[in-house]
């Protein structure tokens, strides 16, 4: 069980835009699923200790599967430890996920690495799935949207 994927951007937002993406549960379900995938956010007590628990959906099969973890380190707008587990018993490994955000000339850099992914699942889908979701962080983070 140490597969794992490492992944880094560049992103045009500050760092405290970027992590108020990963600190919020309505743009965490909006980003964090891969395409073709709803996410509903049960639970999300953001703090160190604090808990999550949430469900990505297949939009075409309706098919849903459920994780949970718990936030081991919380440094505002820096730093994001936390720990990720299947609720399928199939899935028994617990990974852990540290999102590192530097501030930049242009904006943030963002490092993102998962550790400890299930064997059964291959870490290269588990890279495609992130960069996705990175995508997705970016098209929410990046716009200046004045209020009107």
């Amino acid at each position: 069980m140490s597969n794992s994927v490492s992944l880094h951007r560049v992103i045009k937002a500050t760092p405290e835009k970027v992590f108020k993406a990963f600190s919020d549960p309505v743009a965490q379900a909006f980003w964090l699923p891969p395409y073709g995938f709803l996410c509903t956010v049960q639970e999300m007590d953001f703090r160190t200790g604090g808990k999550f628990h949430m469900s990505f959906i297949n939009f075409s099969t309706g098919n849903a599967h459920s994780f949970g973890g718990t936030y081991l380190e919380i440094r505002p707008n820096e730093f994001v430890k936390y720990t990720d587990k299947f609720d399928d018993p199939n899935l028994p490994a617990e990974m852990t996920t540290t999102v590192s955000l530097t501030a930049v000339s242009c904006g943030t850099e963002l490092k993102v690495e998962q550790v400890g992914i299930p064997d059964v699942i291959p870490p290269e889908m588990c890279y495609l799935g992130w960069q996705e979701s990175l995508e997705k962080l970016i098209k929410l983070v990046e716009p200046e949207i004045p209020d009107a």
